[in-house]
């Protein structure tokens, strides 16, 4: 059982909302809720409350900010303006290792200047999902005293405004980013090598996301291969990343513990988080489980892999 403290500390995500639209192979939804600030909200949420800011439009559905607030996200921060909602559609197929983009409409998340409400400012864990540089650099300005801030990034930030993602990384603590990114930041084809220059600009640790294998975790004090659950109901792979940073997050912020220690135990926590994410569609394998099942499963993991 993992040390959990009483009181919550103060865990604020800022990135999109979304109404996604997929195919897999078992079936296809359509306008259901997404997002990366969702599943990072749902998959920290089993262990600590969630501040959420993020923007909608006017289309966006009540019943989703209902089905929000249920989960016990604070939802103060969520700003719905004149306009659409931002919206994906994608399709994956075989084995279900990537998704096929069929359409992105930015739509409000386009011109999104996120605005930190006051009573969210003393947040002391921070996570930036996947967004421009600069738009993640105008969350740090408006926190006070920050414990662990970990921002998340994608390759077009990388091939675009590679400068300014780079001044982004000198401002944080942690970053996410999975295996292609890394080789593209870097030029780096080996991952322990990938990982120990993007170090180099003065981040505290780097976590590689490997998809179906897992994730790898690279600091001052060492690495650490954290291989994905093997999960035999793969339904909707949607979300995996993000829910994977929230469980990570989430626990992070539960036992305020970030040294490398428990900072490997928080990648096993967030890889059996998302393990569940992936068994159904949109956030509907959430709403099945409890921590309980979180802890069964992690125990599961760990006689897996101990010899």
């Amino acid at each position: 059982m993992c040390p959990y403290l009483k009181e919550f500390m103060p865990l604020l995500v800022v990135g999109s909302i979304a109404l996604d639209t997929v195919q897999t192979p078992h079936g296809r939804v359509e306008n259901v809720l997404g997002g990366s600030a969702v599943y990072f909200s749902y998959a920290a949420n089993f262990f600590n409350h969630v501040r959420l800011v993020g923007v909608v439009g006017k289309d966006f559905p009540q019943e989703y900010k209902q089905i929000l607030a249920s989960k016990n996200v604070d939802i103060s921060g969520l700003e719905v303006v004149e306009g659409k909602t931002f919206r994906w559609s994608g399709c994956y197929e075989g084995a279900m290792n990537a998704a096929q983009t069929l359409l992105t409409e930015l739509n409000v998340f386009a011109t999104f200047e996120p605005k930190i409400p006051h009573l969210f400012r003393d947040s002391k864990f921070i996570f930036l999902a996947n967004g421009g540089p600069a738009t993640q650099k105008s969350v740090l300005k408006q926190i006070h005293a920050p414990k662990l801030i970990v921002a998340d990034t994608m390759n077009l930030w990388i091939n675009e405004q590679r400068d300014e993602l780079l001044d982004l990384m000198r401002q944080v603590d942690g970053l996410v980013l999975n295996e292609e990114e890394a080789r593209l930041l870097t030029r780096e084809m080996n991952l322990i090598k990938a990982g120990k220059q993007i170090l180099k600009v003065g981040l505290k640790f780097v976590v590689i996301k490997k998809g179906e294998h897992g994730a790898m975790l690279v600091s001052p004090e060492g690495f650490f291969i954290c291989p994905a659950y093997p999960t035999e109901h793969v339904k909707d792979p949607t979300g995996a990343g993000d829910s994977f940073a929230g469980g990570m997050m989430g626990y992070l912020a539960k036992t305020r513990d970030i040294s490398h220690w428990n900072l490997k135990r928080a990648l096993i926590y967030g890889t059996i988080v998302a393990s569940f994410n992936v068994e159904d569609f949109s956030l509907n394998r959430f709403h099945q489980i409890t921590l309980d099942d979180i802890e069964k499963r992690y125990k599961e993991f760990i006689s897996m892999v101990s010899f």
